[in-house]
């Protein structure tokens, strides 16, 4: 169609332009040799007149107007034109009427192809290309309308999750994982109702709304059974898979809730179903939800805390048990935070262990102990220093050197620094502990071995692990009180004897406790009897008291 308007087009300026010269060259005294000549020069100033239309399209109208009002001009003067010219003024008319009706059919292609490229485009806004099913845009227009039309009925919204969907991926390719989301979105669409809405997420997540429900089982329903459909084999190729899926529902009646937050309840309910071990569907539990954004602000607050600098180190005395003097400390971290007060390790240690931050916190309580010890050597020279290790501290490939350069930058010397692990800890790997523990004994530092009989193997790895010191759980130490308790604490003492390990014995709480430990010969303790655990400030005093009195 182009090229016939363009044709049309070329005709039409020939022809005006011919109109125009036509007086010139079919006068009386001209001959057939002027006509040629005129002729060829309107063919060379067709070619130009088109030429300058690239440019400027509105330029081609200028022969047809000049030609137009030429022929009425003649009209004008003689009353009547040449039969010629009459022929031309026909032609030139013609040939404009023939190029409305190509504009016209033009104009009619232009507004299908927009409209058709309207109606992709607004396809493509709201479907997925990949499953044909409605997009994110496309389901939250729906959920939005769903709640304002919801009256008294009930609204679920149920996302699913596809369980081992990246390995496929990464196994089969990912021409087999669209053909997975391709089948996947089929059975999702099959168990539904037509006034259902299915979307794709993005990824492999999709999403179900079904809106104006009388019983809320109806959801449960309908998740189990796209559970269930899903989970049937698929054949792709020579590959045998299935797509199991997790699905999490959020319901809410009437229209007081945005769908923002019934979408946050689904995704929370499919958390749990995740963690539940996948492959089932879970409602949303307001209580879970309570414990879950109680976990997720303690998760903020925490790593917060760390840059905000909230942490402290308090320290316990470790007395000698001959004349309770103090003669060392455990380094124990608290948390001061600003809405809760100072909080003791058992309230944050486990998130930060989980979050994978306590290698940076123990880190910072290593440094900031052996700095605070360094300068009580002024004081108290010897005084030593007992600091906790973690496993994901023990686990950390770089403990040794990091070890070396606190030490190295606090000034604090090698042996007076013990470093304190749990049975438990260092059973994770015993080989592994075994290496390292050697490693940091090379450093000069000694190395305890912390609830000491709380094991059920600690003989069996006495003889493997580097361990300087033992100190006795505390559930021995109350326990001496009771029938023959003191003879556990006192076989425990003898096991430590036996490997040549000195006992700290730890969680006295009264002077009877300490009696008995001194009658056992255990040399040092340490527990609320003696002291809590205080500021390295109060520490200080009571260092500053003990030396006025023995002075």
């Amino acid at each position: 169609m182009d090229r016939v308007r363009r044709a049309v087009d070329g005709a039409m300026i020939f022809t005006s332009l011919l109109l125009l010269a036509w007086p010139a060259m079919a006068g009386d005294a001209r001959g057939a040799a002027a006509l040629s000549i005129g002729t060829g020069t309107v063919v060379l100033l067709s070619v130009g007149v088109l030429a300058l239309t690239r440019r400027w399209p509105l330029v081609q109208y200028t022969p047809v107007a000049a030609a137009l009002l030429t022929a009425a001009f003649e009209l004008a003067r003689h009353g009547t034109v040449s039969r010629g010219l009459a022929w031309l003024v026909l032609a030139v008319a013609a040939i404009i009427l023939v190029r409305q009706f190509l504009g016209a059919r033009t104009n009619e292609g232009l507004v299908r192809d927009l409209t058709r490229q309207r109606a992709q485009l607004a396809r493509q806004a709201f479907r997925d290309p990949l499953t044909e099913l409605g997009n994110r845009k496309l389901f939250m227009d729906h959920a939005t309308d769903a709640l304002a039309d919801a009256d008294d009925t009930m609204t679920a919204v149920i996302l699913f999750d596809l369980d081992g969907f990246k390995e496929v991926n990464d196994t089969y390719g990912h021409a087999t994982g669209d053909e997975l989301l391709r089948t996947a979105a089929e059975r999702l669409t099959a168990n539904v109702r037509t006034n259902d809405t299915v979307s794709r997420l993005g990824g492999d997540e999709f999403v179900v709304l079904l809106p104006r429900l009388v019983d809320d089982r109806i959801a449960d329903t309908v998740a189990h059974r796209i559970l269930r459909d899903l989970s049937q084999p698929l054949v792709v190729g020579d590959t045998v898979l299935t797509i199991p899926a997790s699905a999490g529902i959020a319901l809410t009646r009437g229209s007081g809730m945005a769908v923002d937050d019934v979408m946050r309840e689904a995704d929370l309910a499919l958390y749990q179903a995740k963690a539940d071990g996948k492959g089932v569907a879970r409602r949303f539990d307001p209580a879970q939800f309570a414990v879950a954004e109680k976990r997720r602000q303690e998760e903020a607050d925490l790593r917060r805390a760390l840059d905000a600098g909230e942490f402290e180190v308090h320290y316990q005395p470790i007395v000698d048990l001959d004349g309770e003097r103090t003669v060392g400390v455990e380094a124990l971290v608290r948390w001061n935070h600003p809405e809760r007060g100072l909080l003791p390790p058992v309230a944050f240690l486990d998130l930060a262990e989980t979050l994978g931050l306590l290698p940076r916190l123990g880190g910072w309580v290593l440094e900031e102990a052996c700095r605070q010890a360094a300068v009580w050597q002024v004081q108290e020279p010897g005084f030593e220093l007992n600091v906790n290790l973690s496993a994901s501290q023990l686990g950390n490939p770089a403990l040794v050197d990091e070890v070396r350069a606190v030490l190295e930058r606090t000034g604090l010397p090698p042996a007076l620094l013990v470093l304190e692990l749990t049975e438990s800890v260092a059973l994770v790997d015993l080989i592994e502990s075994a290496r390292v523990l050697s490693a940091l004994k090379s450093l000069g530092v000694r190395i305890a071995l912390d609830d000491f009989g709380t094991g059920f193997s600690s003989l069996s790895h006495l003889g493997t692990l580097p361990v300087d010191v033992v100190k006795i759980d505390k559930s021995f130490v109350q326990a001496m009180q009771e029938g023959n308790g003191a003879s556990v604490a006192e076989a425990v003492l003898q096991i430590a004897r036996t490997f040549n390990l000195a006992p700290v014995a730890e969680g006295v709480e009264d002077a009877a406790q300490a009696s008995r430990l001194r009658e056992l010969d255990c040399a040092q303790a340490q527990g609320y009897h003696f002291a809590r655990p205080m500021p390295a400030a109060d520490l200080t005093s009571l260092l500053s008291r003990q030396s006025a009195l023995s002075a």
